[in-house]
């Protein structure tokens, strides 16, 4: 008897501002060729379209941004229903809608969430991952992806795994969720196997509203609500009920589900895996040249080390630099050193971006 197919649904509504100017809230991140030709939005459609383990797509995205992601999906022939969220609500809203589409073929239906901005250039070893966690989430848990930390970072979750689920090892109960670190304690961390937090699920849909039921009833009504009284419009795009969905309450899916249930389990994933949450990972997981430095675009380095350099319609030149990032683009410039990219935030909202 085969297994039951996965649902993936891709979370697309986020605005990426950290990647300021390339990513603004009008065209934000997932949308963009961050690290080649395609969008993060495309290669996590493309990680998930084997027809043996997972079902067409369910993509979750800002009504704004819903013709986009249509046109993205397209240009890979990529085919899947969009749902159009009227509002921001953060990812516990777009969760229990992941879990309410996925529902509507099968209550019991395997849900895969995935964010459409994370990069992971090892797809067969991510699908080996996800088939790792499909009995635990078939038997009723809330499987969350950790991954191995590479290094101490502060900017990342962590999980502390437990009791073993499966003879690999590779599937565990989960002891503890806890906060980004300081970097001594994140040290600690990687001497006691915890996990980075990827923030991708795997669940069964009627477990995950059976969660939202309990723990955070007034976001699973409000978006049951909008949802039922969305609006089809060609070519499979579901623009949800704006007064209702603006009733729902503004919460990440840690705060209001994961950190509260008693039935969660970590999948360990073996591969790399990045966020891209600023200027700094995009650096990271490029390839770089002898002297440590990478580019996108029409970029070149003279007597320079650790730096980076995205180029949009013209040639960028760094001369002897280090770990300095310049982002060119045909509305603004920016420049700055590697260790201040957290910065780059504040600069989107002072621009209004």
């Amino acid at each position: 008897m085969s297994s039951p197919l996965v649902q993936p649904v891709i979370l697309a509504g986020g605005s990426g501002t950290r990647l300021w100017p390339l990513s603004t809230t009008e065209f934000p991140k997932q949308f963009r060729p961050l690290l080649g030709k395609r969008s993060t939005f495309q290669d996590t459609l493309s990680r998930v379209t084997s027809s043996a383990l997972y079902k067409a797509p369910i993509t979750i995205t800002n009504q704004t941004h819903a013709q986009l992601a249509q046109e993205q999906q397209a240009e890979i022939g990529v085919a899947g229903i969009l749902i159009a969220e009227t509002a921001r609500r953060d990812s516990a809203a777009a969760v229990a809608l992941a879990a309410l589409a996925a529902q509507r073929d099968d209550p019991q239906a395997l849900v895969l969430t995935l964010a459409a901005d994370h990069v992971i250039p090892d797809a067969e070893e991510f699908r080996r991952t996800v088939q790792a966690g499909c009995a635990a989430a078939a038997s009723g848990k809330i499987v969350v992806f950790g991954l191995t930390p590479a290094e101490p970072k502060t900017c990342y979750g962590y999980i502390q795994p437990g009791t073993a689920l499966d003879e690999s090892g590779k599937v565990s109960d989960v002891n503890s969720f806890v906060e980004k670190p300081d970097l001594e304690t994140a040290l600690g961390y990687l001497q006691s196997g915890y996990l980075w937090n990827s923030g991708n699920f795997l669940f069964r849909a009627d477990v995950m509203i059976e969660a939202f039921h309990k723990f955070s009833p007034e976001i699973i009504s409000a978006v049951q609500d909008s949802f039922e009284n969305a609006t089809e419009l060609p070519k499979g795009i579901f623009n949800l009920d704006a007064e209702r969905f603006e009733k729902t309450p503004a919460d990440s899916i840690d705060y209001a589900i994961i950190e509260r249930i008693d039935n969660c389990a970590v999948v360990k994933g073996d591969f790399i895996w990045s966020d891209v949450g600023s200027w700094d990972a995009v650096w990271e997981i490029l390839p770089k040249d002898a002297e440590q430095n990478s580019h996108v675009g029409q970029a070149h380095f003279i007597e320079s080390q650790g730096c980076f350099i995205h180029s949009e319609g013209r040639p960028t030149v760094a001369v002897g630099l280090n770990d300095i990032i310049v982002v060119s683009t045909d509305d603004a410039v920016l420049v700055l050193p590697k260790d201040k990219t957290q910065q780059v935030k504040k600069v989107a909202q002072l621009l209004g971006s």
